[in-house]
């Protein structure tokens, strides 16, 4: 015989597909974006599904209630989360790896606010870039006083025009208000000599900063022998 369950019962048990799109943590991702969606909500789309018992986006919320999220971050034995809190223990896995990432990724972008004001700066910011075994092409984008707001990767891969297009490297130029940036790519190989797609880059680049009121400060080639800059028209 079929249970007979209250409506506030059916709500608990609400598998994520069969909510409005608007309650839905993924949905709610891709309509407003990461900061617009509570903790709860991202431990949700980590979490990614429920158990019989609860639903995920209960789940999620009871975490955060219950533990707060500082106990749940501190975890690092998936069996004493899974115990502690009550979750399946291939959840408590994916909650210490999401919470690792996060910290890593922290204590990397803490070089972010300090002070670049010249290649030689910008090389020792970038200093990892010397061992990458494929061309990375990075954004440094600094505010009035060459303080560093924003370091993004723009590319990956054999640097051309059509791969860096200065709407990609002026976007979160725009996005952070920055003043001016630097720009530096790696040369696996070990050479220091620009190309001659290096320097039509760099010329894009500076042509499309002045209309944009944002000045292009240097283009830095990085290899494992050290750093050498590009010789810059902006005239």
């Amino acid at each position: 015989m079929k249970k007979d369950y209250s409506q506030k019962h059916k709500k608990n048990f609400l598998n994520i597909k069969d909510l409005p799109n608007h309650e839905k943590p993924r949905e709610k991702l891709y309509l407003y974006g990461p900061k617009k969606l509570s903790l709860a909500d991202l431990i949700a789309i980590v979490l990614q599904t429920g158990t019989k018992k609860e639903n995920i986006i209960k789940m999620s919320s009871r975490l955060l209630k219950e533990y707060g999220n500082q106990a749940i971050s501190d975890q690092k034995n998936p069996q004493t989360l899974s115990q502690k809190f009550n979750i399946p223990t291939g959840k408590a896995y994916q909650l210490i790896a999401c919470f690792e990432i996060g910290k890593r990724l922290f204590k990397e972008n803490q070089g972010l606010n300090k002070i670049i004001k010249c290649a030689r700066d910008a090389y020792y910011h970038l200093y990892d870039m010397k061992n990458k075994n494929k061309e990375q092409f990075r954004g440094l984008y600094l505010d009035s006083r060459a303080k560093l707001i924003h370091d993004e990767i723009i590319s990956i891969g054999t640097l051309n025009c059509s791969l860096v297009h200065p709407r990609e490297v002026f976007r979160p130029a725009i996005e952070y208000n920055c003043a001016s940036l630097i720009i530096a790519h790696n040369h696996p190989s070990g050479s220091l000599k620009p190309s001659l797609e290096d320097i039509e880059v760099s010329n894009n680049l500076i042509k499309a900063g002045k209309i944009l009121g944002i000045e292009l400060l240097d283009h830095i080639i990085i290899s494992k022998n050290g750093y050498s800059k590009i010789p810059l028209n902006k005239h």
